[in-house]
């Protein structure tokens, strides 16, 4: 059962990838997000062809994040998902003519290493409980909500600098990690009882997904596409992640050998995001 989430898993990085990419190129495309016009900035979006087919694709690979969750556990399904983004850089080059440099080869090259130490110590987890206590599930998504909102509001403050990019990646990423850990904790009630979606955590992965999706849009804008989609995506996995571990109770390991290596496995994702170079300045990248 676990081998077969960190499968979906990784099918499910795949396909977020593609889906990124499309989404790049489509908001690129796409008038500026103004996060004071909502409507009228979603809509924009979406007249972007490569906008919608990449929401589209993204759909598919929400579907396999579902399936992943229902059978591994959280910070498992996370890490995998982190270490495939290798997979994002030769998708870009191959398939989108997106040149990686040297420095972000290497950041994704770390969540490689860490998705293969992550396989080596995941034998011995026979379980993906779901269940929670109330008072860290609700402390836990207040606080990387009420982290993420400032970073949205820092990002979308005066006009476009260095620092835009980077704080809208970072801050949609920790809004699609509280989006995470909502969905991980209605897997282990929905599947039996469809009326328990009627839950606190359906309207916080509702409102996190629709924080993340123009934070994410306006980062695509203003930064270039493998900083920011790395970022966004270390950052979203982090988060769930730490959820896991807090929230749900997910094992670190199971001996001392295993610990160690799972530690380094969730530093070299960390510290993937630290070797990627912050992205230039719009002007720079259309020249």
């Amino acid at each position: 059962m676990i081998q077969l989430g960190i499968l979906l898993a990784l099918a499910c990085a795949l396909t977020t990838n593609v889906a990124l990419l499309c989404r790049h190129r489509g908001a690129v495309a796409a008038p500026a997000v103004r996060m004071s016009r909502p409507l009228w900035s979603a809509a924009a979006l979406f007249r972007s062809r490569w906008w919608t087919i990449g929401f589209a694709v993204a759909v598919a690979a929400w579907a396999l994040h579902v399936a992943a969750l229902a059978m591994a556990p959280l910070s498992i399904v996370e890490t995998t998902i982190s270490g495939a983004l290798v997979l994002l850089a030769w998708i870009a080059e191959r398939w989108f003519g997106i040149r990686v440099g040297l420095r972000e080869w290497l950041g994704l090259g770390l969540c490689a290493t860490g998705l293969a130490l992550l396989a080596v110590t995941s034998v011995g987890i026979s379980h993906a409980s779901a269940s929670y206590s109330l008072g860290p599930m609700a402390s836990f998504e207040a606080g990387a909500v009420g982290i993420g909102v400032l970073l949205l509001l820092s990002g979308n403050a005066g006009g476009v600098s260095r620092s835009t990019g980077p704080l809208l990646a970072l801050a949609s990423g920790l809004l699609l990690g509280v989006a995470n850990v909502s969905v991980k904790a209605l897997t282990g009630t929905v599947p039996t009882d469809l009326l328990s979606i009627v839950s606190p955590w359906t309207l916080a992965a509702l409102a996190a997904g629709v924080g993340a999706f123009f934070g994410l849009a306006r980062g695509l804008q203003t930064g270039d596409a493998i900083p920011v989609i790395a970022i966004t995506s270390v950052a979203a996995n982090c988060v769930s992640i730490l959820g896991g571990i807090l929230v749900f109770g997910d094992p670190v390991g199971d001996d001392p050998l295993a610990v160690v290596a799972r530690c380094v496995a969730f530093a070299a994702v960390i510290a993937a995001v630290a070797l990627m170079p912050a992205p230039r300045r719009v002007a720079d990248a259309h020249a």
